[in-house]
């Protein structure tokens, strides 16, 4: 059980504006991640080091952005203008959680432009929603073709900032499950509002970079 990535919802100028923004900002070329047909959601990734990566992703006019879970909390992050939608914790295996959530993991796909088929299965969105401040759990079918394959970069993720509760997220993951941080500093503060994913530090070329 790891971090696998963070998830930013576009702002009011769309997609390819606000990954713009955070690809200059990280110093890390963006790469045109696909759609979600599932979902009814798009994104675009900025790979880096260590498996990991930032996802930039915007809702699309389309009937299951209205259905999913996931479109649903793109959408609403979205019309309250952008910014940090969530994290992601990677798991071997989903079956675990499932049993201790009592819910069933949803599979997911989407193709890169040169047509290589992503495909995972994720659990946790409907909780995100209710609480902003848990992360979602993935599970990849291959992490040979993991978003952040083959990263040219040297940029990582330092903090996570987290307007929250540290027992309510341990709960969250589980009390005997092996969560490895892999140097990655958690910070919590107390909510003034809506809990959630407030800011992340980079490490990147040059310096430390806080979004």
């Amino acid at each position: 059980m790891r971090v696998d990535h963070v998830s930013y919802a576009s702002e009011p100028d769309g997609l390819r504006a606000t990954a713009a923004r955070l690809s200059k900002l990280i110093g890390v070329a963006a790469i045109d991640g696909g759609v979600h047909p599932r979902f009814g959601t798009r994104n675009i990734i900025i790979p880096l080091a260590k498996d990991h990566y930032v996802e930039v992703v915007e809702v699309l006019d389309h009937p299951a952005s209205d259905k999913a879970p996931f479109g649903q909390a793109v959408r609403a992050r979205s019309l309250e203008g952008g910014g940090w939608l969530g994290w992601v914790i990677a798991v071997d295996d989903i079956r675990p959680i499932e049993k201790r959530l009592g819910r069933d993991a949803v599979a997911g796909n989407r193709h890169r432009p040169d047509g290589t088929e992503l495909r995972w299965r994720q659990l946790g969105i409907k909780g995100l929603i209710a609480d902003p401040q848990v992360p979602y759990f993935i599970e990849w079918d291959d992490m040979m073709v993991h978003p952040s394959a083959g990263a040219d970069s040297t940029a990582t993720i330092q903090n996570l900032q987290i307007a929250g509760d540290s027992k309510r997220i341990r709960e969250w993951l589980g009390p005997q499950e092996s969560f490895d941080k892999e140097d990655i500093d958690f910070t919590f503060v107390a909510p003034h509002g809506q809990p959630g994913l407030l800011a992340v530090t980079f490490d990147t070329a040059e310096g430390l970079v806080i979004i």
